[in-house]
């Protein structure tokens, strides 16, 4: 069994416990026994023997593949442009086509810099040595997103019950808001399992299954919000394509760091790079001060805190962090 393909099998937790985490311990956490946590942030610690630590001629970054990677690449250009200013290294964009596969790059030593969606950081995190520093958020810190469950007028689904007997759109095992927060909502808060009340398929991407609603072709989908205005302010649907039937609570967006070995020195670099990023006029700030609240500069975050809620619906879905 690949790294991702794990089994994934919801308990009977309470949907409070599930999507709000309040008052509850976090999820069993640990890193892949090849790393180390000396100071308990639940991050990969860089190697102390210099000689594993990496120094790459050319940077290669990754923005999780939500979307079209090649318009993505053109978002994500000046910022890129600045971290090699930055950094003094090259950099290259590279265009993943699934969580699994950044995942897997990652682990295998092609990735270096990256952003991982909100529901793969804790497997990134744990099996990749991935180390999240900040993500982005208004200019008064606010951030976030919701998981919202979407059909189309006159789908024949008006409330969540109704998606039972039909077709229920996914994104891929690994993310929150695309597969794990909705699975545990339908179990817990509605009594709707996969397979036996419905019918569940995976569309790899957040745009394919908003795509997928907006053109008919599945009655039903989880979706981060986040992406679906994005797609909205761009033009790639109507907003009256679409109908939310259920919103949850605010989750972390996409959080973005790089990989546990890179030199010291190089990951400070890193780091300075998205600290100093100048927002204004760029096409990032164009692409994501769409979402609400807008997404128009980078602040720090935790593993250890901003992803407390993630562990506890992982917990919930009973996921195993084993790395394969």
């Amino acid at each position: 069994m690949s790294l991702i393909r794990r089994l994934l099998k919801v308990s009977s937790l309470s949907v409070a416990f599930a999507l709000a985490g309040l008052g509850l311990a976090n999820a069993e956490f640990k890193l892949d026994p090849r790393f180390t946590d000396a100071n308990g942030d639940m991050v990969a610690d860089a190697p102390t023997d210099a000689s594993k630590q990496i120094d790459p001629d050319t940077l290669i970054f990754a923005y999780t593949p939500v979307e079209d990677p090649a318009v993505y690449a053109k978002v994500w250009q000046e910022f890129l442009d600045h971290l090699a200013k930055t950094t003094g290294k090259k950099v290259q964009f590279f265009p993943v086509q699934s969580n699994a596969a950044q995942l897997e790059a990652m682990r295998a030593g092609r990735l270096h810099v990256a952003g991982f969606n909100t529901g793969s950081n804790p497997i990134a995190v744990a099996c990749a040595g991935f180390v999240p520093f900040t993500m982005m958020a208004s200019k008064t810190g606010a951030f976030g997103y919701e998981m919202e469950i979407i059909t189309y007028p006159g789908s024949g689904v008006t409330k969540v019950e109704d998606i039972k007997g039909k077709k229920m759109a996914f994104t891929s095992e690994t993310s929150n808001s695309g597969y794990k927060a909705p699975s545990a909502l339908l179990r817990t808060e509605f009594k709707l399992e996969a397979g036996k009340d419905f019918e569940p398929v995976f569309s790899g991407k957040h745009d394919n299954s908003i795509l997928g609603v907006a053109n008919k072709d599945y009655p039903a989908a989880a979706i981060a919000n986040s992406v679906m205005k994005r797609m909205v302010a761009r033009g790639v649907i109507k907003p009256e394509q679409v109908v939310t039937i259920y919103k949850s609570q605010t989750f972390p967006t996409t959080g973005y760091g790089y990989v546990y070995n890179l030199k010291p020195e190089l990951a400070a670099k890193v780091k300075e790079a998205f600290s100093t990023f100048n927002w204004e006029g760029s096409a990032l700030l164009k692409e994501f001060q769409t979402s609400e609240p807008p997404q128009e500069a980078f602040i720090p975050i935790t593993f250890k805190d901003n992803w407390a809620v993630i562990r506890q619906i992982d917990s919930a879905m009973g996921v195993s962090y084993e790395c394969k």
